[in-house]
């Protein structure tokens, strides 16, 4: 049966969080794909220790310690101008090539986003792309104080939507998101751009894409 929505993971899955290597190369030269794994790395980190320890700061927060653990680590030594720059680079992240056609061929259905960034954090990357009016939601696991993949967040686009989540389709990019979806309930679709491996946790997504536009050819 074709879903009523698609709810959509923001990092990663509609943004390229890599698109920041640029000004991380240009501040740092040769250290720019270094930083910016390990500040991905490290801002994800933050959000499941966090959730776990009960210690909820937003997003932003989160981006600015992964940030400037991941300088210290490196042995880089960046000064207050160089940090708001970088920070400022996290709401300006190039969407992916296909992400404007994908919500454009999709108007049909309810399109909608959910994050664990901040609303001001993603109403300044959609605005970036150009994609204000594509969503009919942009949902932060803000209102709630909890990350993904908590069972809440997922929650939280089915109270919205008024949908039974079996009737919600979930696109993301990250592995670990999927899994928290499907255990959720949802219907999920794997965006797998590098082919890795599912994740060992005990579900399966219905199907494994590479592209967003393989969305749109799903019967």
């Amino acid at each position: 049966m074709k879903p009523q929505a698609y709810v959509f993971d923001a990092y990663g899955t509609l943004f390229d969080v890599y698109s920041v290597q640029a000004k991380c190369e240009e501040i740092f030269p040769g250290k720019g794909a270094d930083l910016t794994r390990l500040w991905r790395t490290k801002q994800l980190e933050y959000s499941w220790l966090r959730s776990l320890m009960a210690r909820y700061e937003n997003f932003w927060k989160l981006t600015g310690d992964g940030l400037r653990y991941s300088c210290q680590f490196l042995g880089l030594k960046p000064g207050q101008e160089q940090m708001e720059e970088l920070m400022q680079s996290y709401l300006a992240l190039a969407a992916f090539p296909e992400t404007g056609q994908v919500l454009e061929k999709l108007a049909g259905f309810s399109r909608v986003i959910l994050s664990n960034g901040t609303p001001a954090m993603l109403e300044a990357v959609v605005r970036h792309n150009r994609l204000e009016g594509q969503f009919d939601h942009i949902l932060s696991v803000d209102e709630l104080k909890i990350y993904k993949p908590h069972p809440a967040v997922y929650q939280l686009a089915v109270d919205r939507l008024g949908l039974a989540k079996e009737n919600i389709a979930f696109v993301s990019s990250n592995g670990w998101d999927v899994a928290g979806a499907k255990a959720f309930g949802f219907t999920v679709y794997w965006l797998n751009r590098p082919g890795a491996p599912v994740e060992e946790l005990g579900v399966q997504p219905e199907a494994i894409l590479k592209s967003p536009l393989e969305l749109l050819y799903i019967p």
